[in-house]
């Protein structure tokens, strides 16, 4: 795996609608701008890329935590996301992101029995990408449904893959919504 550059962004909400949010919300992506071996070629198995991501989770989930300053157990929620240059395809984006990348995060932030949701892309330098993030061990936790928006100016070129892990250490600022629902009434209601 070839890295060109990692790339670490903290958000801080301190304020939201003129009232101060104490203690402050934090969400932190690390991000890694990576060379794509399979750009303008089809491969059935794109194992470079399944094997890098095992990699990349373990490195930004680190870096992420360690933007915030916080230990794994700290994490609140997580996410993924992935961004394919033009001589890509989605599903290299999906070889970075599915079969590998999950295990070594959970490792870091564990428990998390939750999904780690994803957002995939094609897109050229400065393409922005809303990372979305769930609650680690809770899915149906209403306050922590959420996204990280990014983007790296020079990236991704046409044979590079963006590769983001988001973490937060909270949920949404004064989160109102949906928690007096349980899993079973929101369920029947969309039936």
């Amino acid at each position: 795996m070839q890295i060109r550059k990692i790339v670490t962004v903290v958000e801080e909400t301190r304020r939201e609608l003129g009232r101060p949010v104490e203690p402050a919300t934090r969400q932190a992506a690390a991000i890694a701008v990576i060379a794509n071996p399979y750009a303008g070629v089809y491969d059935e198995e794109l194992e470079e890329l399944q094997q890098a991501g095992a990699e990349l989770g373990a490195l930004l989930v680190q870096r992420a935590i360690d933007a915030l300053g916080i230990d794994g157990a700290a994490v609140n929620s997580y996410g993924k996301a992935a961004i394919v240059g033009e001589n890509g395809e989605r599903e290299h984006a999906a070889a970075v992101m599915h079969p590998r990348m999950g295990k070594p995060v959970r490792a870091i932030v564990g428990p998390a029995k939750s999904i780690m949701p994803s957002t995939k892309k094609l897109g050229g330098p400065g393409t922005v990408i809303d990372c979305p993030l769930h609650h680690k061990d809770e899915i149906w936790s209403f306050s922590h449904f959420d996204a990280m928006q990014v983007s790296v100016t020079d990236a991704p070129r046409a044979d590079e893959i963006v590769v983001v892990v988001a973490v937060s250490d909270s949920g949404r600022p004064f989160h109102r919504i949906g928690e007096d629902l349980v899993v079973a009434d929101l369920m029947s209601k969309n039936e």
